[in-house]
C-alpha cells in the first residue's frame, strides 16, 4: 500500500503514517495549559433574544389558562439576567402590576439555599455530613425507628430526602410560623417514619425543618441570620426576607386561591422554625443573582474563588444522589418524548434525559404560591418563574420554555476543550496509520493494548480499512469526551472513518482502546 499523508488540521501541519513520535509531555504543563470549556458560538445572545417574543408568549398563554393572578419570570443566560417579564397582579385588589421586582414566596426553592448553608458549615469544618443528627438534635435520640436494624439519620439523609419520614406536603405547608419550641416539642414527642433510613426517596418539608435546626446549633446564630449574612448578601440579594412583614407594601405578593371562579386570597404565614424548608421571599432580580452562582461554578477549573461556598461544593450539590424515579417516555409540552431519570441531590432535583442533557431544579409550593427554577449547566442557562395561585405548577411552563429555547436559539453545550495530552497522542497515533510500522516499540500503548488484539490484526484491519478510503484528504478535529477521551474523523475520497481512544490513569497517559469504524 502506498504511504498516505495525512493533513492534521488541528496541528496545521501534514504528518505521514508512520514516521517517528515523541513519546514524554510533561504533565505539569498539561494542568497548566488546561482552559475551560467555552461557548464558542459568537451569535449565541443574539439568537436567544430572538426567543423572547415567544417566551413572552408562553408564559401569558399559561398564565391565563390556569387563572394565575400573577406570573413573573426571567431568564438567565451566562451569569446575567438577560430576560424577564411579570403578568397580572401581586394585588388583585389594588391591581398592583406584577414585575421581577415583586417579592414573592417561593416555599420550597428555599431548600436548596438552606442545603447551601449545611455544606459551607461542613467546608468549615463545623459539621460532616455523615454525622447522626443526634450531634446537633439530642431529641432525635428518642425516634422509634421501624425495624431494630435501621441507621440513626444523618444530616446527609436529611439532605437527599431519605430519612426515612413520610411526605408531608399537605401538613408541612402549614407548620412554617411554628416556633423553635413546636419544633422541638413535636421530635421530643417521637415522629412516625414510613421507610428505613437511606433506602427510599421521600420528600420531607420535616427533614428541611431539622436542617435549619441543625444550622442554627452549629453557627449559634437563627439559621436565618446566618443564611442571610453567609450567603444571600454576599450574592447581593439584598431584596430577599424571611418574614413579609418586612417587604414594602408595594412590592409584597398576596397568596390566592382559584375558588368557585374567582381569586380568594390566602392568609401570609409569619416566619418559624420551618422557614429552612420554604419561608423565603425573594424577587426575580434578587433570585437570579443565585442562580447566576449556580451556574458560574461550571465548568470545574483553575481561579480564584469569588462565590460564598467554594466551587466544588456548589458542583457537589448539583450530583445525583437518592433516586426518585424513571419516566421511560417523558413528555416534553410541545409533544416531544424522551426517558427521563431523576434523582434528589441537596436541597435540588437532578435530571437526565434521552439526549444527554443534566437539569437541576426545584420547585415550590404552599397556599397561596407556586415557583420553579430549572437550570443546564452545560448550557450556561436557567429559568425562574413565580406565581401567586395555591400550588401553581410552573415546572411544566419551564420546561416548555427551555426546551423552546434549545430548539429555536439551535443552543449547543459548552465546548470541552482538548487537553494537551489527548491532543498529542490522537498525532502519534495519526503517525501510525495504517501500517503500524515499529509499532510494537513504540512507547505510547499501554500493556494491554496489543495483548488485547495484536499489532498484526491490527495492522490488517487497518489496511483494509484505509484502501476502501481511497486517499486521505482530511483528519478532523478531536472531540474529546473528557480530558483522557475522545474520537476523530478521518476522510478519505471514497469514504470516512471514526477513530476513538481512551487512555489510561497513568502519566503520562497511554493509549489502551482504539477504535475504528467506517462511516
Amino acid at each position: 500500500m502506498n504511504r498516505i499523508v495525512l493533513l492534521l488540521a488541528s496541528f496545521g501541519t501534514a504528518l505521514a503514517f508512520g514516521q517517528p513520535t515523541p513519546s514524554k509531555i510533561d504533565a505539569s504543563a498539561q494542568q497548566k495549559n488546561y482552559q475551560p470549556p467555552v461557548f464558542t458560538d459568537s451569535d449565541r445572545l443574539k439568537n436567544i433574544e430572538t426567543v423572547f417574543p415567544v417566551i413572552d408568549k408562553i408564559y401569558q398563554e399559561y398564565a391565563a389558562k390556569n387563572h394565575y393572578p400573577g406570573v413573573v419570570y426571567g431568564l438567565v443566560v451566562d451569569g446575567k439576567l438577560v430576560h424577564s417579564g411579570g403578568l397580572g397582579y401581586t394585588d388583585v385588589a389594588k391591581k398592583t402590576a406584577a414585575t421581577s421586582q415583586s417579592v414573592f414566596r417561593i416555599a420550597s426553592m428555599t431548600k436548596s439555599i438552606t442545603a447551601m448553608a449545611v455544606v459551607k458549615l461542613r467546608d468549615e469544618g463545623k459539621l460532616r455530613l455523615d454525622d447522626p443528627v443526634t450531634k446537633y438534635i439530642p431529641e432525635a435520640a428518642k425516634f422509634t425507628y421501624l425495624t431494630s436494624d435501621a441507621p440513626v439519620i444523618t444530616v446527609r439523609n436529611l439532605l437527599t430526602h431519605s430519612a426515612g419520614f413520610p411526605e408531608d406536603n399537605p401538613w408541612g405547608d402549614r407548620q412554617l410560623a411554628d416556633t423553635d419550641e413546636d419544633l422541638l416539642t413535636l421530635l421530643k414527642g417521637d415522629v412516625s417514619f414510613s421507610n428505613v433510613p437511606g433506602v427510599a426517596y421521600e420528600y420531607s418539608n420535616l427533614a428541611f425543618a431539622m436542617l435549619g435546626r441543625i444550622i442554627a446549633t452549629v453557627s449559634g446564630k437563627p439559621y436565618q441570620q446566618y443564611i442571610t449574612e453567609a450567603i444571600l448578601k454576599p450574592l447581593g440579594m439584598t431584596h430577599t426576607e424571611w418574614e413579609y412583614t418586612k417587604v414594602p407594601a408595594n412590592q409584597l405578593a398576596h397568596g390566592y386561591r382559584w375558588l368557585n371562579e374567582q381569586w380568594v386570597e390566602e392568609p401570609l404565614l409569619h416566619d418559624g422554625s420551618h422557614g429552612a424548608m420554604g419561608g423565603l421571599l425573594t424577587s426575580i432580580d434578587d433570585f437570579s443573582k443565585y442562580v447566576a452562582f449556580h451556574l458560574s461554578v461550571w465548568p470545574p477549573r483553575n481561579g480564584v474563588e469569588t462565590g460564598p461556598v467554594k466551587r466544588s461544593s456548589v458542583r457537589e450539590m448539583h450530583m445525583p444522589r437518592t433516586f426518585r424515579d424513571l419516566s421511560p417516555a417523558f413528555r416534553f409540552p410541545n409533544g416531544r418524548v424522551t426517558p427521563m431519570v431523576t434523582h434528589y441531590a441537596y436541597g435540588l432535583t437532578w435530571s437526565h434525559d434521552g439526549d444527554g442533557r443534566d437539569y437541576v431544579a426545584h420547585s415550590g409550593g404552599l397556599p397561596g404560591f407556586g415557583s420553579q427554577w430549572r437550570m443546564l449547566p452545560e448550557y450556561g442557562i436557567g429559568v425562574i418563574a413565580y406565581g401567586n395561585l395555591t400550588y401553581a405548577n410552573l415546572g411544566a411552563v419551564n420546561w416548555a420554555v427551555l426546551d423552546t429555547l434549545l430548539s429555536m436559539a439551535k443552543l449547543k453545550p459548552r465546548q470541552l476543550p482538548v487537553s494537551q495530552i489527548l491532543q498529542q497522542r490522537k498525532a502519534e497515533l495519526v503517525s501510525l496509520l495504517p501500517d503500524w510500522t515499529n509499532a510494537e516499540k513504540n512507547p505510547i500503548f499501554a500493556e494491554n493494548f496489543f495483548p488485547d488484539h495484536s499489532l498484526e490484526n491490527r495492522r490488517k484491519a487497518a489496511q483494509l480499512l484505509f484502501s476502501n478510503l481511497g486517499k486521505v484528504v482530511r483528519v478532523g478535529e478531536l472531540i474529546p469526551e473528557n480530558q483522557l477521551r475522545g474520537h476523530f474523523v478521518i476522510e478519505g475520497e471514497q469514504g470516512a472513518a471514526d477513530v476513538f481512544f481512551t487512555l489510561t490513569p497513568e502519566n503520562p497517559a497511554l493509549i489502551q482502546q482504539l477504535d475504528i469504524k467506517k462511516l
